[in-house]
Order: C-alpha cells, then structure tokens, then sequence
C-alpha cells in the first residue's frame, strides 16, 4: 500500500492512489490533516489546471509547498480531483 512519510510521521497511506506523471496522488481522506497547513502558494499546469499547496510541519519543521492539490482539475485530470500528492523530500514507497 502506498505511503507517504516525511520526518519520521506518517502523512498519507491509501491502497487507492492515482499515479500521473510518475507522482502518487493519495485520497483526500487518506492524509493526516494535523500535519498539513494551507499555502497561500499557486502553480498552473497547461493540462491539469491551476494547483495548490500544502506546507508540511512536523515538530518544528516545516517543508514549504511539499505537497499539491488540484482543487478543480481540468477535464484531462478529472482522476485527482481531491487528491494530494508530494515533493520536496518527501517519501512514498509502495
């Protein structure tokens, strides 16, 4: 089952995940929200539509913009609608 960890915690684990461009987005529901803090940062792709992050803070850490959401995806990307996926260090195994 997919996982995804960043310093030591667990931040998403789903059996359901969708993988697009080689990146693994989990379940809304599948994240542990206490460690996610709304970004006010924004990023257009030409293809799946303009996305939002999430800081990630474990502790006293805090990696900035580590994950993304598309919050209305285009057409093409309709499969991530309310899904996360992650970057910046952070670790997903199968």
């Amino acid at each position: 089952m997919p996982k995804a960890t960043w310093n030591g915690v667990l931040l998403a684990e789903s059996d359901h995940t969708e993988v697009v461009e080689g990146n693994h987005y989990f379940p809304a529901t599948s994240i542990n929200r206490q460690y996610f803090k709304q970004s006010p940062t924004h990023s257009t792709c030409p293809w799946k539509g303009e996305a939002s992050y999430y800081d990630l803070v474990v502790g006293d850490q805090v990696n900035k913009d580590a994950a993304w959401y598309y919050t209305a995806p285009k057409e093409a990307a309709k499969n991530i609608t309310g899904h996360v996926a992650f970057w910046k260090g952070v670790t997903v195994s199968p």
